[in-house]
């Protein structure tokens, strides 16, 4: 009998005990309409396709934050990043953000007799406060929290330092051409990006106009490194490379893989066979780029016959942003594409945008296939979920465990998901409250709509999805009902 119908018949707890392989695909600034299984027609991302039509879709998938740094710190402790200090988006030279002491999923997973791995964007600091060595090995790494081995990034694309970091030390990294970072002075005679604007294959809207690696202007300053320096065209093969390594060397045993992409956050400089693959330049490109990496990791997955018993998820860190600092024709060649899909706002939001994101789970084993779920999952409840999924032992402070939900076994997912973009705001059933927020109502740098009001706001989802009508007077024990519940939860 084929496995996927012999384990049919079997409970969870049963189905836990063979340890399914855990591959995290984790896209940065992806939005809920930028996939084709979601709705998109400028581009086509079949291969994150083929994970819906093989598994099940999620249309109330939700990130916990709007921006990267707390949405992958709560992805990995189960703990809302708003609950510690010091969890915005980080600097490239930020200290380690997780305590090495505290529960991680990783950590989980490798006590349960998984090998662990991340692949990809870290941006959670590294080092302790002291600051970091580029030149020397790097003690507080993603391998003291759990993670058996790591390849990353240690910030994002557009920052500073621009080098690959493997298992706590800098990749081709010279001795005798050392690393120096600074957030805060230039390095003299170093060309910056206001000083060679003229000179850089891709300029600057907003900030990102300081160090210049590669023909690119970054945010932060940097010497040295010259052997080690990433060229951004190459990044996603090289990621892509690094994950399948992971795969290949791990195939004996359980793993769980944390495949961080960088695509389609920016600077987007996508390889030159991805150039034009889309209408809508280099933004739409490098989504394409990004579906071809997940398909380098389904591929692998077929190829050593891993599939059947191995969970993939795909997600993204937050919602979409179209200008995010680079003259990249994103917003000229946008044309009818909606990146945010039906909702309003998009990264940095406090609308549904900035954080329902695509979320497609696959487990030949165990979902069936060509399903669409309305339950409402968040990211938060990835590591208590995947450990109950693994058979490990895990307590999570803010994680619920949905592998019910996840696995499509039922419909009834979270009661209540917190957002977070600067303030928080809640959904409970199909109501939306966005307490009173005395910010920007747009962001003037990314022309992102920020989600504040000088009074409440209150959505039915299920008659308004795309928040468009504040129904907050009509509703006043509404309002008082989730003004509470969300106080009870802070």
């Amino acid at each position: 009998m084929k496995l996927t119908a012999l384990l049919s018949f079997l409970p969870l707890a049963l189905i836990a005990a063979e340890k399914p392989n855990i591959v995290l695909i984790y896209a940065d600034d992806l939005g809920f309409g930028d996939v084709s299984c979601n709705g998109a027609t400028a581009v086509q991302t079949p291969n994150i396709d083929r994970i819906a039509k093989e598994g099940i879709n999620f249309t109330a998938g939700y990130a916990t934050s709007a921006t990267c740094t707390p949405s992958r710190f709560s992805l990995l402790t189960g703990k809302y990043a708003w609950r510690q200090e010091g969890t915005g988006i980080l600097p490239g030279d930020a200290a380690l953000i997780i305590d090495p002491a505290q529960p991680t999923l990783p950590g989980a997973l490798k006590k349960a007799g998984y090998r662990t791995g991340v692949v990809g964007k870290w941006h959670l600091g590294l080092g302790g406060q002291e600051g970091v060595n580029w030149n020397q090995p790097i003690e507080r790494s993603p391998n003291a929290v759990g993670f058996d081995f790591s390849h990353i990034m240690a910030a994002t694309g557009d920052r500073v330092p621009c080098v690959y970091v493997e298992d706590g030390k800098v990749v081709n990294l010279d001795p005798a051409d050392p690393i120096e970072v600074s957030y805060k002075t230039p390095f003299p005679g170093l060309p910056t990006g206001v000083s060679h604007r003229q000179d850089l294959k891709l300029d600057w809207s907003h900030g990102h106009n300081m160090a210049v690696i590669n023909g690119i202007g970054r945010i932060g300053y940097m010497k040295g490194g010259t052997k080690a320096l990433w060229k951004d065209e190459d990044m996603a093969d090289h990621f892509s490379a690094q994950a399948v390594r992971f795969i290949r060397e791990s195939k004996d045993k359980p793993f769980f893989l944390y495949f961080a992409l960088h695509d389609p956050h920016v600077p987007r400089v996508p390889h030159p066979r991805f150039v034009g693959k889309t209408t809508m330049g280099p933004r739409g490109d490098v989504i394409v780029q990004a579906d071809w990496q997940v398909g380098e990791v389904l591929k692998a997955l077929d190829e050593l016959r891993l599939a059947e018993n191995t969970l993939v998820v795909l997600t993204s860190d937050n919602g979409p942003v179209i200008d995010d600092g680079y003259k990249d024709e994103a917003v000229k060649e946008l044309g009818t594409h909606k990146p945010a899909g039906p909702f309003r706002g998009g990264k940095y939001s406090l609308y549904e945008g900035g954080t329902r994101v695509p979320t497609i789970a696959r487990w030949p084993a165990r979902v069936k296939p060509g399903k669409t779920s309305a339950a409402v999952i968040s990211q938060i409840d990835f590591p208590k979920t995947f450990a109950a999924i693994a058979g490990a032992e895990a307590s999570f402070p803010d994680s619920h465990d949905l592998s019910a939900a996840l696995l499509g076994e039922s419909e009834k997912g979270r009661d209540e998901v917190i957002e977070h973009a600067g303030q928080l705001a809640i959904r409970s059933g199909d109501w939306k409250f966005i307490p009173a927020g005395q910010g920007a109502k747009r962001s003037k740098a990314t022309d992102t709509e920020l989600g504040n009001e000088p009074t409440g706001q209150l959505f039915d989802l299920s008659k308004d999805p795309g928040e468009k009508t504040n129904v907050a007077t009509a509703h006043p024990e509404k309002v008082a009902e989730l003004k509470a519940k969300l106080e009870a939860v802070r």
